[in-house]
């Protein structure tokens, strides 16, 4: 040892370094999580106990759909304590295997839906297992769980669960079968919570009851702290779309991504690589990314490397790759939002459902995501204050921290003053009395946190949403402009109809004449093609009559256009004589030929079945006759993608598009497919 002491100080911070290496040691994932519960989203009293109501309910109605079963929920909250309550939930679904319940109910991360790449609500096997963690944490006691799948020869099963936070792994007691009379398949959990029940936006009751808009083929019940009952009926008995596990899409993909999927691939080629392992790829495309990110097809995937993988992600910025797939989404789909609006909010008598939209899929960071919006307005919907968001994920409303979601922020970007909401320096959030909803479904939604409570900010999504809100508030535009100028004529229609007659009269009597035929006046006065809808009840749907009167100087053939609900279309419909086509969208059109000036003609058709209520009779369109002079009706969109009519003197002539977009993508798949044939 030198007389400076140096030595000294080395050996020390020797020791010191092997006594913090000791000390450190693995961290059980429910350790982490029990000491960062907010991460969780169980950050108050009031937000926990509605955390453990929304992750049961969302792992019932996921189990229901995935076996094909029309989903019945029911929840029941009792208080127990002071900030004490027992929930319980029950289900219909499949059920659990006895030897899965434990790991299922008492494990952080267990899970069977995190690699699948398709829409689900539940991904990480954290929700319901972090539900029992947090309840035995806050009162130590555990959750019970019962089960039983379906066979006449199954008993069902209970057990006791509570999590052991050091290792991970569940705790069961009081395991045990027995008969469930009356069940023949589902799930049950009851577990005592520290939490605080409340009412308004961000309370179990709200959240239940969006989770019925969004779900309109779910019965769900629920039974609050106070005895009181509350049944969202089921609006449809119509199950959602399956969603199909898919590979990934290239596009939009990161390095990391791509570096990770090539280093663990089984192709033996770039090539092959690229056309296996990822969706919409073919040999073709494959050769002709290599060719442009100057990576040799036939080298090896797993020797990219850093430098490879980039080069690939630029090449295929190149190309043109066709969206990904459909089928591993499962969107509501703007019939069934419609639907589920109108069976919650008819208490609110809205004026207007504007018709919802649900855009094509698109991909980010390799995941295919789908935008939904719709807008509500008018009627007993609050028209002071700002509007009312609702904001979905993969069918699951979020309520919490709205200001971070990247679907408020989408809604703030939109100059909502051209549509005819009120909005305070063309930016945020817009004020009237409207309803919003945004719907992002997505093999793997962005959240901003475990909570799952707000999507992230990504520039793909936000386009998309913004795109969606704006068709979707064109609708509603229209709708108010065609409510506008339709009030105004019909005062001056009321006007001409009423004083003008009466004047004639009145006249005719003075000079002892005969009153005169006004109605080709009255017809140069209005000047205008209209079209009146009116709609009543029948047995299993709704008729639908549209008067159609010219009150022009001249005849006209012209085309009425409507999108009807496919499922409620019958012969009333395809069999009326101005019937023309139809589509498997429902995109309906009928011809009317040669309506002489001052006369009438009625359009009629009944559509039946659950889904009638859902069209709105001032939906529809004209094309073939100047919409200047049509009240009642607009112009075609131009975004329809079908036959239109050619407005020409004789009203007669047709014109159909180069190509629309939905016949463009049908080539694009049919290329597809082709390729496909062609490598096998």
């Amino acid at each position: 040892m030198g007389t400076d002491g140096k030595p000294a100080k080395k050996t020390a911070s020797k020791v010191t370094a092997e006594n913090l290496a000791d000390k450190q040691h693995e961290i059980s994932v429910t350790e982490f999580f029990e000491k960062n519960k907010q991460i969780l989203g169980f950050d108050s009293r009031a937000k926990s106990l509605l955390m453990g109501v929304k992750e049961a309910v969302d792992n019932s109605l996921d189990a229901c759909e995935e076996s094909d079963i029309l989903p019945e929920v029911i929840v029941k909250l009792s208080r127990t304590g002071e900030d004490e309550y027992k929930v319980s939930i029950e289900d219909n679904g499949p059920g659990i295997v006895h030897r899965a319940m434990p790991n299922v109910f008492g494990r952080l991360l267990y899970g069977s839906r995190f690699h699948a790449l398709r829409q689900s609500r539940g991904q990480q096997g954290i929700g319901i297992s972090a539900t029992v963690m947090y309840a035995n944490i806050s009162t130590g006691r555990p959750a019970h769980i019962a089960s039983r799948i379906e066979g006449e020869d199954e008993v069902a099963w209970e057990m006791d669960i509570s999590v052991d936070t050091k290792t991970n792994r569940p705790i069961v007691t009081n395991e045990k079968p027995f008969s469930w009379e009356g069940k023949e398949h589902g799930t049950y959990i009851e577990y005592t919570t520290k939490g605080r029940y409340m009412g308004g936006k961000q309370s179990i009751f709200e959240y239940l009851k969006e989770t019925a808009i969004v779900n309109p083929h779910a019965r769900i019940e629920f039974h609050d702290p106070e005895g009181k009952a509350f049944v969202f009926e089921r609006a449809t008995e119509t199950m959602p779309p399956k969603a199909q596990e898919i590979k990934p899409h290239p596009q939009g993909m990161e390095i990391g991504d791509m570096m990770n999927y090539s280093s663990a691939t089984e192709q033996k080629t770039v090539k092959d690589f690229l056309k296996n392992d990822f969706c919409r790829m073919t040999a073709r495309l494959a050769t002709e990314i290599c060719e442009k990110s100057g990576v040799d097809p036939e080298s090896d995937p797993r020797e990219l490397g850093r430098n490879g993988s980039m080069a690939l992600i630029n090449g295929i910025g190149q190309v043109k790759i066709m969206a990904p797939p459909s089928d591993c989404l499962s969107p509501i789909g703007d019939v069934l939002i419609k639907k589920g609006l109108m069976h919650i909010l008819d208490g609110m008598r809205p004026e207007y459902y504007a018709t919802p939209v649900t855009r094509p899929p698109k991909a980010v960071n390799g995941n295919p995501f789908t935008v939904e919006a719709g807008i509500v307005y008018g009627g007993d919907i609050p028209s002071e204050g700002q509007v009312t968001i609702m904001r979905f994920a993969n069918r699951v409303p979020l309520l919490y921290q709205q200001g971070a979601d990247i679907i408020t922020k989408a809604i703030g970007e939109v100059d909502w003053r051209r549509y005819g909401l009120e909005q305070r320096g063309g930016k945020g959030i817009p004020f009237g009395p409207a309803i919003i909803l945004v719907h992002v479904a997505s093999t793997k939604v962005p959240f901003t946190s475990e909570g799952k409570e707000a999507i992230a900010s990504m520039p793909e999504i936000e386009e998309e949403i913004v795109a969606a809100l704006k068709l979707c508030a064109r609708n509603l535009k229209s709708h108010l402009n065609k409510m506008e100028k339709k009030g105004k004529t019909h005062e001056k229609f009321n006007i001409v109809q009423v004083i003008l007659p009466d004047l004639a009269k009145k006249v005719s009597e003075q000079l002892g004449r005969p009153v005169p035929d006004l109605s080709r006046t009255i017809t140069k006065i209005m000047n205008v093609v209209w079209i009146e809808p009116s709609k009543s009840k029948v047995e299993n749907g709704r008729k639908f009559t549209y008067g159609i009167y010219n009150y022009t100087i001249k005849p006209h053939t012209f085309m009425v256009h409507a999108q009807l609900p496919v499922e409620c279309i019958n012969e009333t419909v395809t069999g009326n004589p101005m019937f023309d086509s139809t589509n498997e969208e429902g995109k309906t059109q009928w011809i009317i030929r040669d309506i002489p000036p001052s006369c009438s003609i009625q359009l009629e058709f009944t559509l039946t079945g659950e889904l009638a209520d859902t069209f709105d009779p001032d939906d529809v369109y004209v094309s073939g006759i100047n919409s200047t002079y049509v009240m009642g009706a607009e112009a075609l969109p131009g975004d329809w993608g079908i036959k239109g009519m050619k407005i020409t003197e004789s009203d007669d002539d047709f014109i159909q598009d180069d190509v629309s977009e939905e016949e463009e993508e049908e080539l694009e798949e049919e290329e597809f497919e082709k390729e496909l044939s062609d490598d096998e």
